[in-house]
């Protein structure tokens, strides 16, 4: 599953990537993108600013109230018409400019990043899906299908990537068209090793 991936353009930039409206009071995000911070996303023709994360509250076993929100960044193709994502995959589709995403790799307590992208691509759009919520406003999540065999020995799960021609048939097709686009990737994939560790601070 995804927890960190990089976006490195601006609101002006995606949308004139994308042919989208930029508000001219749209902040920037971080160029790097942890669960439960702010992101860029395009819905509805319009770049905006959301949380990533559908918010997810919690009991304690303890004492029986409620826990801090958990934030749940990806939700899994085979679970997008059940309750938690039901209405957000039928209703809200939503594009996720990214440039690349990272897995951790490598022993516990040892980890590094290893990062994926497009060759020869500053950007591309991972599908997702948004909603409103009471405690941190928008917020999105996106969508993960099974990992392709270039990522085999890291992770079994990856993004669903979008083509650029059937963007419009995620955001604005019938359930049952969106859901056929959650494919793996079957295009080849950039794979860079830094030997960054997975754990840092957030900046």
């Amino acid at each position: 599953m995804c927890n960190l991936y990089r976006m490195r353009s601006s609101a002006k930039e995606v949308a004139s990537w994308c042919g989208a409206i930029a508000p001219s009071l749209a902040p920037n995000a971080a160029a790097e993108i942890y669960p439960g911070y702010p992101g860029l996303i395009v819905a509805n023709g319009q770049v905006r600013t959301m949380t990533w994360g559908f918010p997810l509250v919690l009991k304690s076993r303890k004492t029986g109230l409620p826990l801090k929100p958990k934030p749940v960044n990806n939700a899994r193709e085979d679970k997008l018409l059940t309750g938690f994502w039901r209405d957000s995959f039928i209703r809200r589709r939503c594009l996720i400019p990214v440039s690349a995403w990272a897995e951790a790799e490598g022993e516990r307590g040892r980890m590094t990043r290893t990062w994926y992208a497009l060759p020869g691509e500053d950007l591309f759009a991972v599908a997702g899906i948004w909603r409103p919520t009471h405690l941190w406003g928008d917020t999105y999540s996106m969508v993960m299908a099974d990992g392709c065999p270039s990522m085999a020995e890291v992770h079994d799960r990856m993004p669903v990537i979008l083509p650029r021609g059937r963007w419009a048939l995620w955001e604005q097709g019938s359930p049952e068209e969106a859901m056929a686009l959650c494919r793996t990737w079957q295009d080849p994939l950039e794979i860079q090793r830094f030997g960054e560790p997975w754990a840092q601070p957030h900046r």
